[in-house]
């Protein structure tokens, strides 16, 4: 890559969007693909985002991720364009399953949010966020005491990639980029298991 990443972020709707994005990309030529993609759950959404969007659109993340990154290993592009997770992706159980999937990083805004004291007030667009954390009020702003919250953002972090590398050792691996996803497993009904490897085995690529 040269220059400036260039990516796209979008939340999968359905199939066809994926798809046609690789077939365009190798017709046209590797130059042409974007640097990353990052994708979003139907889960995500900042308190700002119309309700009916944030409940009913859109694929959550435990379906969509997968299927673009099978997408991108059968147009033989996965080693070209690198893959984000979102999508309410707070825990580092989630973080590791997101990277079992096939992600290659994990975004999370939500969870920064909370190390900075958001409450979920569903007020980020009204300028009269409680928190101070979405306000340009500096009354409101006073809430948001930078020498203290910074160390929880921090500490937030520093855990979070501290206890997905736990989960790789656990594995048997040396390092959370190890992650397959035979090193997952999903609970289904009445308490079974299966593989994520057996629920979206890898495709072939073309």
């Amino acid at each position: 890559m040269t220059g400036r990443p260039v990516g796209v972020k979008t939340a999968i709707g359905g199939w066809n969007f994926i798809n046609e994005l690789c077939d365009s990309i190798n017709s046209r030529g590797l130059e042409y693909a974007p640097d990353f993609l990052t994708i979003d759950g139907g889960e995500g959404g900042s308190g700002a985002a119309p309700q009916t969007l944030m409940d009913h659109v859109s694929l959550p993340i435990m379906e969509a991720l997968p299927r673009v990154v099978d997408a991108l290993l059968q147009s033989g592009l996965k080693k070209r364009i690198a893959v984000i997770a979102a999508g309410k992706l707070v825990t580092s159980a989630e973080g590791a399953w997101a990277l079992c999937a096939g992600a290659d990083f994990v975004n999370t805004a939500r969870g920064f949010m909370f190390s900075l004291g958001c409450i979920q007030a569903m007020r980020c667009h009204l300028n009269t966020c409680p928190t101070g954390i979405t306000t340009h009020d500096e009354r409101l702003q006073n809430g948001l005491v930078v020498e203290e919250k910074y160390l929880r953002v921090a500490n937030y972090a520093r855990n979070v990639n501290k206890e997905i590398n736990m989960i790789a050792h656990s594995c048997g691996l040396q390092h959370a980029r190890q992650f397959r996803r035979e090193h997952l497993r999903i609970v289904e009904t009445a308490g079974k298991s299966v593989a994520l490897n057996m629920l979206y085995p890898y495709p072939l690529a073309k």
